[in-house]
């Protein structure tokens, strides 16, 4: 196997940020992903938001599930705070880890797989409870890293790669972010860098629990005509899995369009993906009208992109729970042992 690694030296003429860090400082390693994936433009989208917005790259936390979505923390910010957690429970570990230190920033990086099926339940928890982070799905309707089955964001009636029909209901995370109380929702194109990284920007500045459901190309396995999901063609040769399986490298997809238009975006096999870029009017304070439009639009067949709902007074879970400001690995033992007096007063307080 033939390693390649990224070069240490940079170039002393290349521009630095206010904390002294040039663009290259918050890459990762070199992808593995497919050639053309959706998911590295979205890990190049969060290089240049944390670059932009001066942070100390080790002040980041990154979490992470699996799937190929959660491959790619390790693609960006590699001066960071890392953690792969097992399958869909990514929220709960960035959850804790939150309250043990709420100094860090928390970006949370999870797959449709990861996050709409077997953590369900811990991306609804995370959300309602408003823990302060920064949560990224990337979003391509498959299970890439096992042959491309439906996963449960896939919408009702498209095809799989061996032409089976999807019968079941879509679940769509921006509806359901709404609904349990994310404080800033939104939803973008891995190919519309103009949109996306501003909506990172936002999100990681955000006081509260943040969630950006980004639509992102799988050129591999989601090749079904009239999905809004993104992917590459049919090819027409034995899959068995015993076989040696090669991936043609496709040109990343981008789309660049007005606010309040739609645009038809073409994937690599023909079909179209049709995107509507919220005005520069729409309310995103009314979070009730949020949902209406959503619902709206994709009566239309149209998704809509923007930043869908901000609530400009957030809280997040240390406020509700009223927890200490430091940080659990900066308390001394005056604070982790107080001495009889207060134990008792405590459990005086629960009887």
């Amino acid at each position: 196997m033939t390693y390649i690694a990224k070069p240490k030296l940079h170039h002393p003429t290349l521009t630095k940020n206010l904390a002294g860090y040039t663009r290259r400082d918050y890459e990762g390693k070199i992808s593995t992903l497919c050639a053309g994936c959706g998911h590295d433009s979205i890990s190049a989208a969060i290089i240049q938001a944390c670059w932009e917005l001066d942070i100390e790259p080790h002040r980041v936390a990154k979490l992470s599930g699996i799937g190929c979505s959660s491959k790619t923390p390790d693609y960006f910010l590699g001066a960071s705070h890392g953690f792969n957690s097992v399958h869909g429970r990514m929220p709960s570990v960035l959850t804790g880890a939150n309250l043990a230190n709420r100094e860090l920033v928390y970006l949370g990086v999870s797959g449709d797989g990861d996050s709409a099926s077997i953590g369900f339940g811990q991306f609804a928890h995370c959300v309602r409870r408003g823990v302060n982070m920064c949560y990224i799905v990337e979003n391509n309707g498959v299970y890439g890293l096992t042959k491309g089955q439906f996963s449960a964001t896939a919408d009702k009636g498209s095809k799989s790669k061996r032409g089976v029909v999807n019968s079941d209901s879509a679940i769509d995370l921006v509806g359901i972010a709404l609904q349990l109380g994310a404080t800033y929702v939104g939803r973008s194109f891995s190919g519309d860098k103009d949109q996306l990284v501003p909506l990172i920007k936002g999100a990681i500045a955000h006081q509260g629990a943040a969630f950006i459901d980004v639509i992102s190309p799988c050129i591999a396995f989601n090749n079904h005509a009239g999905s809004t999901k993104s992917f590459d063609y049919v090819r027409e040769h034995n899959d068995a899995v015993n076989r040696i399986d090669f991936i043609t490298p496709r040109d990343a997809i981008v789309a660049d369009y007005a606010p309040g238009s739609v645009t038809e975006v073409v994937q690599h096999d023909g079909s179209v993906i049709r995107l509507r870029k919220l005005h520069e009017e729409y309310d995103s304070s009314d979070r009730v009208g949020a949902m209406n439009y959503l619902l709206q639009h994709q009566a239309k067949g149209e998704v809509v992109t923007g930043l869908l709902y901000v609530d400009p007074n957030p809280e997040d879970l240390h406020a509700h729970l009223n927890t200490w400001a430091k940080p659990l690995n900066k308390l001394g033992s005056r604070e982790l042992s107080p001495g009889r007096t207060v134990l008792d007063k405590l459990n005086a307080s629960l009887r």
